[in-house]
């Protein structure tokens, strides 16, 4: 099972100053290399999917604990260590980040070469990215999407969601290992966050009914019939009766207003009327023409985001009485104020960066990996080298096989 969470932060405003930046840089860089040198790429990209871990290195290379920026500033600096282009030489990449680089992950995988499975990191991010925007809707939207990768095809995805009405941002891990992330099994383990949200949580396990009856209806239901559905549902809603409850008042869904009326209160981010229908017919009919047979599929189908899932899930509730979790995956607090002593904050909390302790720490880390045997290092170099070369072959074996 992968190592997944999530972390609550307040949106900062504030920069990191120019002078901090390289002392993050060459602390970050001691850390990761140490990290590698002893333990392999692969463990680095493990203590990355534990948003604790992830808050910890944060503090210690001098950023605050709390701001919305924290996470910024590591992936910044995490792909200044390990860059697609040091792949072969660290075993370790990072790809993507804020913004328009989060779109960059698929190219910049392909650079990675052979040695790892390319299509099965770069469908693991699609679906990251739509398991957090699309089946768990939490106010949240995302707008960074970053993935650390190492050379045994391990894998984490950082990605952060921005709520501009709280002001708050949140940050989402998940883990795996030459596999492909899936709803099923609750991809939010292991989570930690400050503040709960009312939520469409369609990764939980209790959705599991819900998720099953959403691709029954998308198969077994004509695009016609579900929009009719879905246009009554949008009545009821706002609360306005269809012409059929006047012409045929016993074959109109009386249930369905009472019902609607004692859940709307429950949730308000699920029962509201669903806004672009044209989109979401236009959506319909491509699910109904593709049949997905499992949520992922469905998930990864081109035009399928939040409003769509949502109007779906509302059928699959209100019509059919398979109601979706609302549960928001949280498990425990965030408190990581502690990390925070390590070195100060850029802020000023919990004290001013104390640069003095900061250059020590560096050059103590820096001498570490000095000091480090040279054979060994350099047998380490070559088992990676050769390891390297067996995979190739045997792609290569593979490809003209087939």
């Amino acid at each position: 099972m992968g190592l997944e969470g999530i972390a609550d932060l307040p949106l900062h405003t504030g920069k990191v100053p120019s002078w901090l930046i390289p002392y993050m840089r060459r602390l970050g860089k001691a850390i990761v290399e140490l990290i590698i040198d002893e333990f392999g790429p692969h463990e680095l990209v493990k203590r990355f999917a534990d948003p604790f871990w992830f808050q910890a290195f944060n503090n210690v290379i001098g950023m605050d604990w709390d701001s919305s920026g924290s996470t910024t500033v590591v992936v910044y600096v995490l792909k200044s260590i390990a860059p697609p282009q040091r792949f072969n030489e660290l075993g370790l990449a990072v790809v993507g980040g804020k913004g328009v680089d989060a779109r960059k992950v698929p190219e910049e995988l392909r650079t990675l070469g052979d040695s790892v499975d390319i299509d099965m990191l770069t469908k693991s991010s699609k679906l990251a990215a739509k398991i957090d925007s699309s089946a768990l809707q939490d106010g949240y939207e995302l707008y960074i999407h970053s993935m650390i990768v190492s050379e045994n095809g391990e894998w984490t995805v950082i990605q952060q969601g921005m709520n501009l009405e709280i002001k708050m941002a949140r940050r989402y891990h998940l883990h795996g290992f030459k596999n492909i992330p899936t709803v099923e099994i609750n991809p939010h383990t292991g989570i930690a966050c400050n503040r709960v949200s009312e939520v469409l949580n369609l990764t939980d396990t209790e959705s599991h009914q819900a998720r099953k009856a959403i691709l029954d209806i998308v198969a077994d239901t004509t695009p016609s019939k579900l929009i009719e559905s879905i246009a009554n549902i949008n009545r009821i809603l706002r609360g306005v009766h269809s012409l059929e409850k006047w012409i045929s008042p016993s074959a109109y869904p009386h249930r369905l207003i009472v019902e609607a009326k004692n859940k709307v209160l429950t949730n308000k981010r699920f029962y509201k009327p669903i806004a672009n229908m044209h989109l979401v017919e236009k959506t319909v009919k491509l699910l109904n023409s593709i049949k997905p047979k499992t949520f992922d599929e469905l998930l990864l189908t081109p035009g399928v985001g939040p409003e769509t899932l949502r109007a779906l899930a509302l059928v699959a509730d209100l019509i059919y009485g398979y109601t979706p979790s609302f549960k928001d995956p949280v498990t425990h607090p965030l408190d990581p104020f502690i990390y925070a002593y390590a070195h100060g904050g850029k802020d000023g909390i919990p004290f001013p960066v104390d640069i003095r302790t900061m250059r020590k720490t560096i050059e103590f880390l820096e001498q570490a990996l000095m000091k480090a045997s040279l054979d060994a290092k350099l047998k380490r170099q070559a088992l990676r080298r050769l390891s390297q070369y067996v995979r190739r072959v045997l792609a290569a074996t593979q490809r003209t096989t087939q």
